[in-house]
């Protein structure tokens, strides 16, 4: 099984259950809690993790006990945390998240803005001879070090471009492939319509370009057209990390040597299973899970 590198952002997410998102400044209380680690490189390489796969996550935490809850958690998972960073004085990344009765989830986050920047610490692509790279739009400067590094082996460069994608789009160029949210895909290019903001993004970068849209599968350029990789009608319980879920899936499956269409097709099956169950990212799929799924759906 090919070795897969994630680098960007871990957090720890504090989840409230209620039956509706909560509005206005009064008390609301919910019916339901968990706590559990987050944040879209961790929450893919949990998922690359219970895929079956070797995945190593480089991330930046403060020196506090938040850190270590993230790092025990992701090594209950499988994931290997010998290049999470601890920065003396400054405060790991913690979230609270509200997930309401159909699945949708509002987040409240919060990163140190002291955490420092630089990333020539992290670990070379070569050294530990994985097939992909995977990062993550939270730490700009991390994820163009990683995906820089991963070109230069020529293995897939992959970016989660989720919101805040940096308006200079040097990580777009830095890329092999960019797999957008729409919200940050209409962020970036000021198109609200997917499709007609993936072809301005396609005008940004050589990268292959797609963007997830929840139920509805995958929207991919190619060249002028845009093609569509349907996604599965599966009941949704918790949306919280399916996009994660998809990102890392998608990595492994183009580290172990697919081409795009199948890789998003296994990604896709992922997320939908994830989506089924509550707990966030701890409802990544088994590999075994997602090929039933694959299988049922042809």
């Amino acid at each position: 099984m090919p070795r897969v590198l994630c680098v960007g952002h871990a957090v720890h997410d504090f989840v409230f259950s209620m039956p509706e998102l909560p509005l206005g400044g009064r008390k609301h209380r919910a019916d339901g809690f968990t706590s559990i680690g987050g944040g879209p490189a961790a929450t893919a390489a949990v998922a690359i993790a219970r895929l079956g796969a070797e995945v190593w996550l480089a991330a930046r935490l403060g020196d506090d006990a938040i850190a270590t809850l993230i790092q025990e958690e992701l090594q209950h998972f499988g994931v290997r945390c010998e290049h999470l960073r601890r920065h003396p004085g400054c405060r790991s990344s913690v979230s609270a998240v509200v997930v309401d009765r159909h699945a949708e989830r509002m987040i409240v986050n919060y990163l140190d803005p002291s955490l420092p920047e630089e990333a020539n610490w992290l670990p070379d692509p070569g050294t530990l001879g994985v097939a992909a790279v995977l990062a993550d739009s939270r730490w700009p400067q991390g994820a163009r070090f990683a995906l820089d590094a991963a070109r230069r082996a020529g293995i897939p460069a992959v970016l989660d471009a989720d919101r805040p994608v940096p308006p200079d789009q040097s990580l777009l160029r830095a890329a092999s492939h960019v797999a957008f949210s729409a919200d940050a895909l209409a962020d970036l290019t000021g198109e609200a319509d997917p499709a007609a903001g993936l072809r301005a993004a396609g005008r940004m970068t050589d990268a292959w370009c797609a963007v997830t849209i929840g139920a509805g599968g995958v929207l991919i350029a190619a060249g002028d057209r845009i093609e569509v990789s349907p996604g599965f009608a599966l009941q949704a319980v918790d949306t919280l990390g399916a996009g994660d879920v998809w990102h890392g899936a998608f990595a492994l499956r183009l580290a172990e040597g697919a081409n795009e269409q199948d890789a998003c097709r296994f990604a896709s099956a992922a997320a939908a299973l994830k989506v089924q169950r509550a707990g966030g990212r701890a409802g990544a799929p088994l590999r075994s899970d997602v090929q039933q799924l694959l299988e049922q759906n042809g």
